[in-house]
This record gives C-alpha cells, sequence and structure tokens, in this order.
C-alpha cells in the first residue's frame, strides 16, 4: 500500500494549511473498506501521536489540542485523505504521518510531509 503524503511547509502562526494522503494505486473498493485512517505527527523528542481519525463507522477522533482548529475528511473517488489545519500553533510544528489501517493489508504509513509554524 501507497499512501503519498503532502502539504506541508512553512506558515505563520494563526494560519492554515490542508495535508493531503493520497492513494492513488489502490483499488477503490480496497480504500473504501479501511477499519480507520488518520493523521499522526511527530515532532523532534517526542513521541508519535494520534491527531484525527475517521473510523470505518463515520466517527472521527481528535486530539484536543487541535480540536476546533483540525477537520479530517476524505474523498473516495480521489481516494485521498485530507487534514485542514486553522489557527496553527507553533506547537503544531512536527512532521505528519497519514495512516490506513485496512482489514487484510494492515497498518500502511505515508512517508511523512514536514509542517513548521513561525511565532
Amino acid at each position: 500500500v501507497q499512501l503519498q503524503a503532502s502539504g506541508g511547509g512553512l506558515v505563520e502562526a494563526g494560519g492554515s494549511r490542508k495535508l493531503s494522503c493520497a492513494a492513488s494505486r489502490m483499488i477503490l473498493s480496497t480504500f473504501t473498506s479501511f477499519n480507520s485512517m488518520g493523521w499522526y505527527r511527530q515532532a523532534p523528542g517526542k513521541q508519535r501521536e494520534l491527531v484525527a481519525r475517521i473510523n470505518s463507522d463515520g466517527n472521527t477522533n481528535y486530539a484536543d489540542s487541535v480540536k476546533g482548529r483540525f477537520t479530517i475528511s476524505k474523498n473516495n473517488s480521489k481516494k485521498t485523505l485530507y487534514l485542514q489545519m486553522n489557527s496553527l500553533k507553533p506547537e503544531d510544528s512536527a512532521i505528519y504521518f497519514c495512516n490506513l489501517d485496512l482489514p487484510q493489508q494492515g497498518n500502511s504509513w505515508g512517508q511523512g510531509t514536514q509542517v513548521t509554524v513561525s511565532s
């Protein structure tokens, strides 16, 4: 399973950024059969943490630190997962990874995209 993450970059505090994670080589029926898909992040010297996740029942989970600022969504026809990040803070700076958990293929990770928020 190949996941291509993009959209990272340098942004000023208070700004917005939208991350994308494309599973372009995946057939649609596999993409929509997910157990969960989500975004994680890892800052220097810290453990990787869950940022946001969509479960197969449609429910979403967000880290407390991003609730009300970040929104996770997906476009099945494009086989792409998104993370809209608003009101960014310097503490949001990290490498962001997308994750896809499939029933047969298991867990897959994108390559990570760096988000840096300047104060």
